[in-house]
């Protein structure tokens, strides 16, 4: 239901626009639910879209209009129901069902995001870790960590539909390939190569040596933007 909504939102005849608009709007609705649950532990009961505007830094009449697109309704008077709109937003989002990952690639950073704490919080769990170094395999730990070969069995047994990649480079197109062919419908891929994406299967693409140098050039462009112009 949530593509059709979207596909009907945009002009689908443009192709790529589809998967960068619905990513967009999930993040915004993320971030109203995350604004929303804030206020809920603070005591709220009803809100605005003008607080909540503020708060994710948008306009009031485009968070009326992403509610409204998915039938998210309040009053000019009343405002929404906290609850009652979290509760709605978890359902759209998948949020009201446990959330399972796998993470392919079980070296330093892929051990840091098995034990990353900020999954629990937000119902996701790492379900189990592939890899191909046999120092690493624990298939009895609280998070176990298989042969890359028991990989595509599990995922399909398990149903999980999300995976995060960490692999070495030359690797990734053969991993992606493979997980192409179970249930996996989307990556987080975390190999400093641009993965793509397709109808079926998003990849998020997320290079941590180009985010770095980013911030690296931003600051020095700032820097050099403030010195005085030489006469």
């Amino acid at each position: 239901m949530f593509r059709k909504i979207i596909i009907s939102y945009i002009d689908h005849n443009k192709k790529g626009r589809i998967i960068n608009t619905q990513s967009i709007i999930i993040e915004r609705l993320l971030r109203y639910r995350d604004v929303m649950q804030k206020m809920k532990g603070l005591g709220f009961v009803r809100v605005f879209s003008d607080n909540i505007a503020d708060a994710v830094g948008v306009s009031s009449s485009l968070v009326r209009k992403d509610f409204s697109m998915f039938g998210l309704t309040g009053s000019k008077r009343g405002g929404y129901r906290i609850e009652e709109l979290i509760g709605k937003l978890n359902i759209l989002l998948g949020k009201d069902r446990k959330q399972k990952i796998v993470i392919i690639g079980c070296g330093k950073m892929g051990r840091a995001l098995m034990n990353y704490n900020g999954f629990p919080r937000v119902g996701i769990r790492v379900a189990a870790g592939f890899d191909s170094d046999p120092s690493v395999l624990n298939d009895t730990a609280p998070i176990p960590i298989l042969h890359i070969s028991k990989m595509k069995d599990f995922i399909n047994e398990n149903k999980i539909q999300v995976a995060i990649l960490s692999v070495p480079e030359p690797s990734a197109q053969s991993i992606i390939d493979s997980l192409k062919k179970t249930c996996i419908k989307g990556v987080i891929n975390f190999v400093p190569v641009s993965l793509r994406s397709s109808e079926n299967f998003l990849v998020q693409n997320i290079n941590v040596e180009q985010e770095i140098e980013n911030i690296f050039y931003q600051i020095q462009f700032a820097e050099n933007a403030a010195l005085p112009e030489k006469t």
